[in-house]
This record gives C-alpha cells, sequence and structure tokens, in this order.
C-alpha cells in the first residue's frame, strides 16, 4: 500500500529528502545547544568567569540562528513536498477514474470518488508532511538527547529507557480500537456527499413537492452517525494526552529528585543537572509529536487504504495489445449478443442483427426493455456478456477504444452540459471547429434560433448543469456537440423527448439531408420519432420481438401497432 502511495511523490524526490536533512542539521544543533548551557553555568557562572560567558554565549548565538535557519528550510521543502504528492495523488486517481467504465464508477460511487479525492487525499498530505518532518526530528531527538543524557550520567538516562516502552504500549492500544472507527466515519462521508449531491441536483423536485424537512431529516441523521463515530474514535485518541502528560510530570519528578540527591553527594553538578532537565524536556518533546504523528497516522491509514482501491482498480474495458485505430463505416452487426450488469442476470438475450452504413434506425420499446443498455455497448460503454459486436466489419474489443468511440457519437438519455459558454461546450465534439462547422450543426441540430436570441450568441455562459436553458435547448445542444465529432455513428437516446414534434421532425430530415452517409440509431418513445426510418428494430424484456419497416411492422407486429394507436389515434381523438 505504501509503495503504490509513494509513487506519486516523483518529481518531489528532491524536496523529499532534502527536508529530513535539514531537520537532521536543525536536531544536531539543538542537541549541542544545553551542553553549552552546562559549560557557560560550571565553567563561566559558577568560576566568575565572563570571558567564558561571552565567547560560549556568542557560540550559542550563531548556532541558534543557524538551527532557525534549517528549522525554516526543512518547513519550506516539507510544504513542497507534501503539496506536491497531494497534487500528483489526485492526478494519479483522476487519471485512473478517466479509464474506469461505467461498472467500475458505479463500484464505488460518484459521491465516493469525491470523497477520495479530496477528504481522503488530504489526510494523506497532513500524514505525509508530519512524516518527513515531525517523524524524522522526534526519534533523532530522542536518540541524540537520550544519549547525551547518558554522556553526562547514565542513571538518569535509565529513566527514559522505562517511561518510553509504557508510552508505546497505551499508543499501540489506542491505534488499534480507533482505527476500525476513522474507517466508519469515512464510509459515512460517502454517504453524505452522496445525500447532499441528490439533494441539490434535484432541489427543484424537492421544493416542489415541499420536501425540505424530509431531506433534513435524512441529512441530520447521516449528520449524527458521523458525529458518534468521531466521537468514540476522539474518545479513545484523546486519552493519548493525559497519557503523554503522565509520562512527562514522572519523569521529571523522578529527574529532580535523583538528580538533586547526585548534585548534594558531588557526582553531578548544577550546570550538569540543568542540562539533563533541558534534554529531559526535549526527549518528552519529542515523544509528545510522536504522539501526534501516531494520531493522525490513525486518521489518515483508512484514507490511504481508500485511495489506494481507487489506485488499484482494473478498469474492466481495456485495450487489446493490438488495438485498431481506424473504422471502416457506420454498419453494425450484433451476433448472438447477451448481456447482464450482474452475473447471470442477463438483460439482453440472444441479440441478432445487421444494420447498414448510413441508415436510419429507430428503437422501441416498453420501459425497461434495455433499449439503453442495447446502444451503449456499441461504443463500448461495457462489454457483451456473450457473443460479439461488429462496427465497420470489425469487433468492437479489437479498436481502440478511443478511435471507437471517436467514430461511435452517442447522445445520452440525461444531457449533461459543462459550466462554460455555448461554444466550450459544443466543442467537446471538436475542439477545432470552425464557426462555419458551429453554424452548421447548430443548423442540423435545430439550435440556430434560440442561440442567436442571447445576447453572446455563442459566448453565452452556460451555468453548472445547463440551468439557464430549457430542456429542449440542451437536448438541442448536446445533438450539436455530437455532430461536430463528425462520426460515423451517431444515436440519440431518447435525446428528442423535451422538442415539439415539428422541431423533431426538421431534426430528423436534416439528417437525411446532411449527413446520409452516417449511421443514425433513435431510440423514442413517441411512434412520430421512428415512423420515418428505414427500419425499426422492437424490443421487449430484453430481447428483439421484430425488426423490420415502420410499414410493415404496423401490419405485423402488435407491440408497435399497439403504440401507434394509442398514440396517433389518441391524439385523433383529443383533437
Amino acid at each position: 500500500m505504501i509503495k503504490k502511495i509513494l509513487k506519486s511523490v516523483r518529481e518531489y524526490k528532491t524536496a523529499s529528502i532534502l527536508t529530513p536533512i535539514f531537520i537532521t542539521m536543525e536536531v544536531i544543533l539543538e542537541v549541542l545547544i544545553p551542553i553549552l548551557m552546562t559549560k557557560i553555568i560550571d565553567d563561566g557562572i559558577n568560576e566568575g568567569r565572563m570571558d567564558v560567558i561571552l565567547i560560549i554565549g556568542g557560540i550559542l548565538v550563531v548556532m541558534s540562528i543557524f538551527s532557525l535557519l534549517f528549522g525554516w528550510l526543512s518547513s519550506r521543502y516539507g510544504s513542497i513536498a507534501s503539496s506536491g504528492f497531494a497534487k500528483n495523488l489526485r492526478h494519479d486517481m483522476y487519471y485512473k477514474i478517466q479509464d474506469y467504465s461505467f461498472s467500475n464508477i458505479e463500484k464505488f460511487s460518484s459521491s465516493s470518488l469525491v470523497t477520495r479525492l479530496t477528504t481522503d487525499v488530504n489526510n494523506i498530505q497532513m500524514m505525509y508532511q508530519m512524516l518527513i518532518r515531525i517523524a524524522i526530528r522526534t526519534p533523532l531527538m530522542f536518540l541524540f538527547s537520550l544519549f547525551m543524557v547518558y554522556t553526562i550520567h547514565p542513571t538518569l538516562a535509565l529513566i527514559f529507557l522505562i517511561i518510553a516502552p509504557i508510552l508505546g504500549f497505551f499508543l499501540f492500544w489506542i491505534s488499534n480500537h480507533a482505527h476500525p472507527m476513522f474507517e466508519k466515519v469515512f464510509k459515512t462521508y460517502d454517504v453524505l456527499n452522496n445525500r447532499v449531491q441528490e439533494n441539490v441536483r434535484g432541489i427543484r423536485v424537492v421544493k416542489s413537492y415541499v420536501q425540505e424537512a424530509t431531506e433534513i431529516k435524512k441529512f441530520d441523521e447521516i449528520s449524527e452517525k458521523i458525529y458518534q463515530y468521531f466521537m468514540k474514535a476522539e474518545k479513545l485518541v484523546s486519552l493519548n494526552t493525559p497519557v503523554m502528560r503522565l509520562c512527562v510530570y514522572t519523569s521529571i519528578l523522578l529527574i529532580s529528585y535523583i538528580g538533586g540527591h547526585y548534585v548534594v553527594q558531588g557526582s553531578l553538578t548544577t550546570g550538569e543537572l540543568t542540562g539533563v532537565i533541558t534534554y529531559a524536556a526535549q526527549i518528552l518533546n519529542s515523544l509528545m509529536m510522536l504522539s501526534m504523528v501516531y494520531v493522525t497516522c490513525i486518521i489518515s491509514i483508512p484514507s490511504m487504504e481508500r485511495v489506494v482501491e481507487v489506485l488499484d482498480e482494473v478498469p474492466d474495458i481495456q485495450n487489446p495489445k493490438k488495438p485498431l485505430k481506424e473504422v471502416a463505416d457506420g454498419s453494425i452487426t450484433f451476433e448472438q449478443v447477451d448481456f447482464g450488469y450482474v452475473k447471470d442476470k442477463l438483460v439482453l438475450k440472444d441479440i441478432n442483427l445487421s444494420i447498414k452504413s448510413g441508415e436510419m434506425i429507430g428503437i422501441i420499446g416498453g420501459i425497461g426493455s434495455s433499449k439503453s443498455t442495447l446502444v451503449n455497448l456499441i461504443p463500448r460503454l461495457y462489454d457483451v456478456s456473450e457473443g460479439r459486436i461488429l462496427v465497420g466489419g470489425k469487433d468492437v474489443r479489437d479498436y481502440d477504444m478511443e478511435t471507437l468511440r471517436k467514430e461511435v457519437a452517442i447522445v445520452l438519455q440525461k444531457n449533461v452540459l459543462f459550466s462554460g459558454t455555448i461554444r466550450e461546450n459544443l466543442q467537446w465534439g471538436n475542439k477545432e471547429a470552425t464557426k462555419e462547422e458551429l453554424d452548421q450543426a447548430c443548423e442540423i441540430a435545430c439550435c440556430t434560433e434560440f442561440i442567436s436570441k442571447f445576447p453572446q450568441g455563442y459566448d453565452t455562459y452556460i451555468d453548472q448543469g445547463g440551468t439557464n436553458v430549457s430542456g429542449g435547448q440542451k437536448q438541442r445542444l448536446c445533438i450539436a456537440r455530437a455532430l461536430l465529432k463528425k462520426p460515423k455513428i451517431i444515436i440519440l437516446d431518447d435525446s428528442t423527448s423535451a422538442v415539439d414534434t415539428r422541431t423533431d421532425a426538421i431534426i430528423r430530415k436534416a439528417f437525411r439531408s446532411y449527413i446520409p452517409e452516417v449511421t443514425k440509431i433513435i431510440i423514442a418513445q413517441r411512434i412520430s420519432s421512428v415512423e420515418d426510418c428505414d427500419r425499426v428494430l422492437v424490443l421487449n424484456n430484453g430481447k428483439i420481438d421484430a425488426f423490420d419497416t415502420p410499414k410493415k411492422l404496423l401490419k405485423t407486429n402488435k407491440i408497435y401497432r399497439e403504440v401507434y394507436e394509442s398514440q396517433v389515434k389518441g391524439s385523433d381523438q383529443n383533437a
């Protein structure tokens, strides 16, 4: 786990190495200072020699200045190393997530991934900074100071050798009991983030149904869980301070008592006792800081485990060793295709169909008939469970995924626009698109009219989620964005449901006129959206019920005829 995490240090290795070097130099100077203080007391003050006081005092000033300098440098490089490490770690996680298939993302959930990219990485950054600074400083300070105490008086050094194991035992006990609690905290954070995302995304529904109180109650319940877990964990961690203080005060009392006896006996000077007490403060202070590092590690280890889960996740869908880099045409063939999101539970069964390049194909079926699932298999957003799918005469699993998805433009059911201008959103389809290409795509998708009414035109800013445009406008912008890819296959997954039938018909007519060579697949609930297609695929419970021209289906297929009669005759009666 640690090896995997540390791979993200990369170009910040130098800063990570310099930090402990400067820390070591600072510690050496700090450990030498009490020895000089001992000399000032014994050889200067007690002997009444001002020259000794001035000389050693001058050395102390120089050493203090260098100690401060090394401390500042270690702090500076420590900050650079930890911040850069966190930046790289977020980068590595984000890039890894980009390679995930839909099933990988669903495994973690979007809210959990956000928590891992933010809160968990911040915890790891804090731990890394403490490890390369405090975790280096504290053992060095402990060992060097203990050695200096031993050189002054070996018996007094035994006090620290007795106290340290007692402290270590208590820290180990606290860690073992607090770690599971922090794991629960971060898992509950995922639930909380998911709740907040759902609430914010669906705020219009919440307000229209006057469900604010219900949502607040749900939020409070999850928040209370986090509070309870944190309280249990923090109660255990808070034991660290009284245990530390007990060890500190016990050590000081023992040193004062035993050291005082040695001073009276004459085996220890006043200056040496002062030095031992100073070293005692350094030793006990280093133990205090070590306990802080320990607490930080207790909190951060669950975060490390969660981050490594993201980095270790193997994408379900990967490129072949020698991928094809060109799609010949927009022909599509399904050969005995089965598919299921869960093992042994198929949602598509025995799908066999052939679509010629340039055809306009309609797809209809009831809710849950797996229409969207079927088209998601074409750009390989999921892999088939059995059988194979051919695009341009080649198995989709043989293509380079980027090449395949550039040639298959899909406008999903849930249309998404990103924060930015209309132009920036459209250029997701083609970054280099010219004004003429933007105009043509918008004309085909019937966007030109409403874009021209905006004062800034293509430079009109789209709010997050596209909240400042209507559902129909959002759908048409997404269609235009897909057209700018200049694909060989374009799929509209119920992507004209929010536009009126007249505009829907104009878009389909423009498809035939402007992109006759592109294979067009239209999933729709309205029969009018597919009745002028070359052929229509009727799905029922994940199986092909029929696949023929609209005219023939009207005569031969019960499902198509029922939908047609319920919509067309129903509208005639209403009229």
